[in-house]
């Protein structure tokens, strides 16, 4: 037994050993490493702290005149800017790209686009538009939708409603988008589709404002089914 315990205090000393020599021999190395993590560490706390969130700070202050033209329907203004400073969505969503702020811009000025009739500018703002906000977000698809309706590509408008509505779900925005995909559906002979668009406003958006007089638009898609 005491032969045994004499031997697994050995086996540890030269263990110990064995990793003295290996800090040793490669102590430069470790070091290095380690001075490098510090390196990447400090590196990112100091672009957050000095370039990362000032910039996210100049960017909503940059959006918020936007915002106000934006509430007026001064879209060509919120777009393109004014004399008094104030950038425009445009500028902003390209110089800010990587702050929320600039993200929204890029939402504003597809929005304000379609606004103004100027569908094919709208989709490109809104297509590469990706953003998290219950909101913000399903707005966007749901004014693409638009667009491409107002441009006869009507698949591609029912696949945008559907989607703005499932990513809004909540009894403001989801009707409106099933409603509008209902009718498009409808436009197209697909009638089947257009029940189950104007059955979930039904079903599922029952205290909604669409909701009121579903019912006609159920019942006239069955009708066109038959």
């Amino acid at each position: 037994m005491a032969e045994v315990k004499k031997k697994n205090e050995i086996n540890v000393e030269e263990a110990l050993s064995q990793s003295e020599a290996f800090i040793v021999k490669y102590k430069t190395a470790i070091i290095a490493c380690v001075a490098a993590v510090i390196v990447v560490v400090a590196g990112v706390m100091l672009y957050r702290n000095y370039v990362s969130e000032p910039r996210a700070k100049e960017a909503a202050a940059a959006l918020f005149k936007g915002e106000e033209y934006f509430g007026m329907n001064e879209y060509e203004t919120a777009l393109n800017g004014d004399s008094l400073g104030y950038a425009g969505f445009i500028k902003i969503a390209d110089e800010y790209s990587s702050t929320p702020s600039g993200k929204l811009a890029k939402a504003y000025a597809g929005i304000s686009y379609a606004q103004l009739g100027k569908y094919e500018d709208a989709i490109r703002y809104l297509s590469d538009f990706d953003g998290d906000d219950l909101m913000v977000g399903p707005a966007a698809i749901g004014t693409l939708g638009d667009c491409y309706a107002n441009l006869n590509q009507l698949d591609k408008a029912t696949a945008a409603f559907m989607e703005a509505a499932s990513k809004a779900d909540n009894n403001t925005l989801s009707p409106v988008y099933l409603k509008k995909a209902g009718i498009i559906f409808e436009k197209e002979g697909k009638y089947a589709e257009a029940v189950k668009a104007y059955t979930q406003i039904k079903e599922k958006y029952i205290n909604s404002y669409q909701a009121m007089d579903i019912d006609k638009y159920i019942d006239r898609a069955k009708a066109l089914q038959k």
